[in-house]
């Protein structure tokens, strides 16, 4: 049996002012679809303390050790670094956006 290490999850200033953003532009065309689109990202984002591995390894970030990851949710690319006992959350960008290689 595989133990999976429980983990904290930090927001990177940038991705929580983003992931603001977002919701409050969605929000003026569709106060239900921002709520939605809210909560499948926090979603997304909570499964990451019990397996911060089951998302795929972000395939932008240069000499990536599979500790950058990545995932989707409604257009929205949240990525993301597994630190130790803390998932890192660094960015959050519509995928129409041009990919930060790094």
């Amino acid at each position: 049996m595989v133990i999976k290490k429980k983990r904290t999850i930090k927001w990177e200033e940038e991705a929580k002012l983003y992931f603001k953003q977002v919701i409050k532009y969605i929000k003026q065309e569709s106060p239900q679809g921002a709520e939605i689109v809210r909560r499948a990202i926090i979603a997304h984002v909570a499964v990451l303390k019990d397996d911060a591995g089951i998302y795929e390894v972000d395939r932008f970030k240069i000499n990536n050790a599979g500790n950058y990851r990545a995932l989707t949710v409604y257009s929205y690319r949240i990525t993301y670094k597994i630190i130790d006992s803390e998932i890192l959350i660094l960015r959050i960008r519509h995928t129409s956006q041009s990919p930060i290689i790094h």
